[in-house]
């Protein structure tokens, strides 16, 4: 059985890949492109902590001159790995 699994990679010409996570639910995906979405238009760094295990920092300066892009993908079941920024349960 296939599924469709969401990509977000960050990219900066100075430091490399900064972020690339791929995401299972779409609901969060779009959540997430959100938040950079408002990082991007407000002029704010790109901060984000899951609560436990994942933790993300950029600068303004560095989003802004870095290349974003996302994609979609087909993976079977087995192939599937979460995303430590999708919740693994929500309160």
């Amino acid at each position: 059985m296939k599924t469709i699994s969401m990509n977000i990679k960050i990219e900066n010409e100075k430091f490399g890949t900064i972020m690339s996570e791929t995401f299972v639910d779409a609901t969060q995906f779009k959540l997430f492109l959100k938040l950079v979405h408002g990082c991007l238009e407000l002029k704010n760094d790109l901060d984000f902590f899951n609560g436990q295990d994942f933790l993300i920092h950029v600068p303004y300066k560095i989003l802004k001159d870095s290349i974003v892009t996302t994609g979609m993908v087909d993976v079977t079941m087995g192939d599937i790995v979460k995303s430590k920024i999708e919740a693994l349960v929500t309160r």
